[in-house]
Parts: C-alpha cells; structure tokens; sequence
C-alpha cells in the first residue's frame, strides 16, 4: 500500500526531473499539510483555495486566476497549470485531485517565437489547432453514488457531470506520465531517460495505486 511518504516523495522527484529538463518555467514545491481530523494534505506550498476551479465562470477567468495565485505545483513552459493534491488518514488515500490546466494562449510563444520554432520539443506545444481542454482525476470515495458519481473518475473540460469512471486511484507517476506522453510526447521521447518514472511497465503502462 503506498503511503503519504512515498506520493511526497514522488512529487518532489517529478519536480526535479521537469526542471532538470527545462519544461517546467515554475514552480511551488511539494509540502505536507496538516489538516482536519488527523488528515494529512500532500500538496504545494502556498496553496489556496481551489473552489475557483468550480465556479460557473470562464475557463480563461478560471486560467488566469490559478496562474495569478501561483497555485499549481508546476507550470509548463507552455503555461499549463498542473495540480497534485492527495490526503491520507491515517496513512491511507481518503481523495486525491490531479489536475492539468492548459493555457488558453500561447503568451511566450507570441512574444519570443523563434525560443519555439527552433527547438523540436515544443511542436506538440504550438500546433494552431489545438484546443484547450482542461483535464481532472480525482478520487473521492466519499461522495460515491452508483452510476453518478464512481469512486475514481476523469473529468474532461469543466463540464459538472462529467465522470468518467477510473478503475483505482493513480500516483503522481501514473498522471505524470500520462500527461507528458499524451500532451509533450516529442519533449518526452526526446528526455525519456530522465523521465522515466519508474513505475512503468510493458505490461502495464498505467499502474495505478492498490
């Protein structure tokens, strides 16, 4: 059974990876959190409140104001926003919420360009067609209704009842590697060495938490 230790652990060696590789332009590192009921928060420092996530507003309002509150344990050198959150009690998963933000403009590509257009890595990144659609894994047993509301679920955009079902919980591993190899795939195959985080597998490429 993983712990609250190990998914520390395996954000801060994310971090480290992504900054060593230069696709990270920031980033707040990981910490842990005390919180209610002997709960424990894997989280970021500085982190606040995510209900803007939730409100009924524009994804670009809801964009801007995550990047103005810093609050994402990375960006990307393409302004994606992503989030690693998990709590435990009592060492055990009680939800997690892992969340990838892309950005609905280009800024940096608009303004230096040829940082871009000279360096295959970013051809996933500056594709004209590309559309923004944010993507969300979370885990909350605690609201589970049959049907309506799996356990572990993908949401796609910031659609209310979209709930995709998910067979377990994932690591920041899994949901690293599934964001990297789906959204940077050239940046990944060109650093796979370094971003090899090593709970991949032939047999399963997924695995995700038991």
């Amino acid at each position: 059974m993983i712990t609250c230790s190990d998914i520390f652990k395996e954000v801060q060696n994310i971090t480290s990876k992504l900054i060593e590789v230069g696709l990270c332009d920031d980033q707040n590192y990981p910490s842990q959190q005390k919180v209610i009921n002997n709960q424990i928060m894997v989280c970021y420092s500085n982190m606040v409140d995510l209900s803007i996530a939730l409100k009924n507003i524009s994804y670009q309002d809801i964009y801007e104001e995550l990047n103005k509150q810093r609050n994402f344990n990375f960006k990307m050198l393409d302004g994606a926003l992503i989030q690693i959150l998990y709590t435990f009690q009592n060492n055990q998963l009680i939800s997690h919420r892992l969340a990838f933000f892309p950005s609905p403009f280009l800024e940096s590509f608009h303004n230096e360009p040829e940082i871009y257009e000279d360096d295959e890595i970013y051809a996933d990144i500056i594709a004209k067609d590309i559309l923004p659609t944010p993507i969300r894994f979370d885990y909350d047993p605690k609201n589970f209704s049959e049907i309506y509301h799996p356990k572990c679920h993908l949401t796609l955009g910031q659609f209310k009842n979209c709930r995709i079902p998910v067979s377990s919980p994932l690591t920041p591993n899994v949901f690293m590697n599934f964001i990297l190899q789906n959204f940077y795939n050239t940046a990944f195959i060109k650093y796979q060495q370094t971003l090899n985080f090593n709970e991949m597998s032939s047999k399963n490429p997924y695995p995700s938490i038991r």
